[in-house]
């Protein structure tokens, strides 16, 4: 893989990955209800449920592409179909009825609700015997762990994602786990920054992209790739048709 190709693919990924979806939803509410420090174990639930996926996907490429090369071409066509059914939904998305930032506001006012009712009962005098109970005790770093880890494998379109995203950036002729470890390097890298902030700023980053129409040309941004991509995995299948 040329260094080239790769900076094509980080800047897709890095892209598509500041998009709200359920991984960077889970580190917004943490971040705001445990903090940054305890958040740190969700995150790695969520990356170690997306190594899971993303592994399963490559595994299942690299068997494809050396014992059936034209199922191969199938999954290429496939994929291709369903990234520019990703890029026509994206582009019709607006920031003004986008369900997913709906419910990253939706959280911010009951987080902000809470932190409103507990700073309100703090200014009351409270009897011991209710004071140890009123305070509510963060989960533990494994329970943060396994549920950022199933909030990640809960989501098999990864899987579809994964199969119609990666083929266009691998030369299926050329030794495939070198490959394999870039793209995964490069994918883990932007979910990793924007995971984190969503998890340190996830709240202003939340009100910054609900203002005018910022989401909406983030989605629309995230269509256009999707279509480029499919555009370009069909060129590809053609040619190899034509040749």
């Amino acid at each position: 893989m040329s260094w080239h190709l790769f900076a094509v693919f980080f800047a897709s990924t890095f892209f598509i990955s500041a998009t709200p979806g359920p991984n960077m939803l889970l580190a917004f509410q943490y971040g705001l209800n445990y903090g940054v420090k305890r958040t740190l174990w969700t995150l790695a639930g969520l990356s170690l449920g997306l190594f899971i996926l993303l592994l399963s996907t490559l595994l299942g490429l690299d068997v494809i592409s050396r014992q059936s090369p034209w199922l191969l071409t199938v999954i290429k066509v496939v994929g291709a179909t369903y990234l520019i059914y990703l890029g026509v939904t994206s582009w019709r998305d607006s920031a003004s009825d986008s369900s997913l930032m709906n419910d990253a506001n939706a959280l911010s006012t009951e987080v902000n609700k809470e932190l409103t009712a507990a700073t309100e009962m703090a200014d009351k005098p409270m009897p011991r015997s209710l004071s140890s109970a009123a305070v509510k005790a963060p989960p533990r770093e494994w329970l943060l762990f396994r549920t950022g880890m199933w909030v990640s494998l809960s989501n098999p379109k990864a899987i579809l994602f994964f199969a119609a995203f990666f083929p266009k950036f691998i030369n299926f002729s050329a030794p495939l786990w070198p490959q394999y470890i870039m793209l995964t390097c490069g994918l883990f890298l932007s979910e990793t920054i924007w995971q984190l902030i969503y998890t340190i700023g996830g709240k202003k980053l939340a009100g910054w992209l609900d203002v005018g129409a910022r989401l909406a040309w983030l989605n629309r941004g995230c269509g256009v790739i999707f279509i480029l991509i499919a555009a370009a995995l069909l060129a590809e299948v053609l040619n190899g048709f034509m040749a």
